[in-house]
């Protein structure tokens, strides 16, 4: 919103795809713009669609401004994205997708609006698909499989190189797989959540955790997936 757009072709490469030489997309983009599509989609069903985010929250926040009934007319806001008292992964104090528009994120947050935020940290350690289950999925021999592995091969490099983790890691379906099944998460509580605009903290969703603050709670919060079963549903997906 306020900030030049900045992209993360470091982990998935310079086409978003893992560089693997995809052919372009044979359709146009649908006509109109995302914003007001947005507040004609929610408008027309009130309380009855739910909304999953899986990159920076900028058309969210701008539809907020032209809409704030927005906030009230989604069912649920599933947010992958933020950090819960934990370390980021763009600097040491934030996730990517809040970190490129936190200005965005902070009115999202701040709006009424039902959120479950699912923070990157899920996807770490045990999360990552290590070799032998990223050979088992590839072994499915689907053609959704077989994408599933192959356009993030940049990315499971990436984060093997740059944190240490070992092997692919999968923030965005997690957080799909608790919209379909919220069983995946294991724990979640509400509290205060704001977004630091700061530049040395840009983008830190801050928690409070302990309720230090006394200000009154405006997003939940996922502590614990279960790992099993989200992995379950993935595969479940892709067979």
């Amino acid at each position: 919103m306020l900030r030049e757009p900045t992209f993360a072709h470091w982990f998935h490469g310079s086409d978003g795809m893992g560089d693997m030489g995809y052919q372009a997309p044979k359709s146009p983009p649908a006509e109109g713009h995302a914003v007001d599509e947005l507040i004609r989609r929610f408008g027309q069903a009130p309380g009855e669609i739910s909304l999953i985010t899986l990159g920076p929250l900028t058309n969210i926040a701008l539809a907020l401004l032209r809409e704030p009934q927005l906030a009230h007319w989604v069912k649920e806001c599933y947010v992958m994205g933020g950090n819960a008292c934990t370390v980021g992964n763009v600097t040491p104090a934030a996730e990517f997708n809040i970190w490129c528009d936190p200005e965005a994120a902070k009115i999202v947050f701040h709006s009424g609006m039902k959120v479950l935020m699912v923070g990157w940290e899920h996807c770490r350690g045990e999360a990552n698909l290590d070799d032998d289950e990223r050979e088992m999925v590839y072994g499915f021999d689907t053609e959704l499989a077989r994408f599933t592995i192959d356009c993030n091969r940049n990315a499971t490099r990436a984060n093997q190189e740059l944190f240490g983790e070992p092997g692919l890691p999968f923030p965005d379906p997690i957080t799909v797989a608790i919209a379909l099944d919220p069983a995946v998460c294991t724990e979640r509580s509400l509290h205060y959540v704001d977004i630091s605009c700061d530049e040395l903290t840009r983008g830190m969703t801050v928690v409070d955790q302990l309720g230090v603050t006394g200000k009154e709670v405006n997003v939940e919060v996922c502590w614990q997936i279960d790992i099993p079963l989200w992995k379950e549903t993935l595969y479940r997906t892709l067979k």
